[in-house]
């Protein structure tokens, strides 16, 4: 396997953002249960927030070499509360036979050029009425400087997402979360032009923002936000 080195550096900031990785946990909750893969698993700081009563074992793939090392130590230091492991490599370094009840693309789908084969290789390792289960950046016209600098090739609409899974896959649901974050992103695309957000950014999007959106996402249908989540099933 090609020795793989994550561009990004924003893991880091990102796991300070706890109101909106609980948002997403209580919003995600209920589509992830059993045996999960969760693909492209970082540091794991998005994982605790979805390791959830419905979850049997939790296996980690990542294939950043550095970032699946802290991974481990991580787990080692604070284990999920169900068995746990963490794997290096790509979905394709997944074993044919291996199929599991959820498999999990929690801001990563966005990385991979190649995301409509992606799906498909998916489709292959989900157990009967498995899951597959994305989460990602919304909206093309937000492409900034930040999207770039971690090498995103794509943001998506509802639409594109939906789009993008094989025909094998039965879509359960698809929508949006984060409306209020949307002044935020158009913010950094027009005035901020960053790279990467400051802790402070992260913080105040984190407290103040992600509050509003819990509500207005809810009240308006989950139909506009900065992420965009797919379900589905086999």
């Amino acid at each position: 396997m090609t020795e793989y080195a994550y561009p990004g550096d924003e893991l880091d900031l990102f796991k300070h953002a706890t109101h909106w990785k609980s948002y997403c946990g209580s919003a995600l909750a209920p589509h992830i249960r059993g045996r999960v893969l969760e693909v492209g698993a970082g540091i794991g700081g998005t994982g605790r927030f979805l390791c959830t009563a419905g979850v049997s074992s939790w296996t980690c793939l990542e294939p950043d070499e550095s970032l699946a090392s802290r991974l481990r130590q991580g787990l080692d230091e604070r284990p999920f509360p169900v068995p746990s492991r963490v794997l290096t490599g790509t979905l394709m370094s997944v074993p044919a036979g291996d199929a599991y009840d959820t498999l999990l693309y929690s801001d990563v789908l966005e990385h991979i050029p190649d995301d409509r084969g992606e799906l498909r290789l998916a489709a292959t390792h989900l157990s009967p009425h498995g899951r597959i289960v994305v989460l990602s950046p919304a909206g093309q016209w937000l492409s900034s400087p930040f999207d770039e600098a971690v090498g995103h090739c794509r943001r998506y609409s509802r639409a594109s997402l939906v789009r993008a899974a094989p025909p094998t896959l039965r879509l359960i649901r698809a929508f949006y979360l984060d409306s209020a974050g949307l002044l935020a992103s158009l913010a950094n695309k027009i005035l901020l032009k960053s790279r990467m957000p400051t802790l402070g950014q992260i913080q105040f999007w984190d407290g103040y923002i992600i509050p509003i959106s819990t509500w207005l996402d809810p009240a308006c249908g989950h139909a506009v936000g900065k992420t965009v989540v797919a379900i589905w099933s086999r």
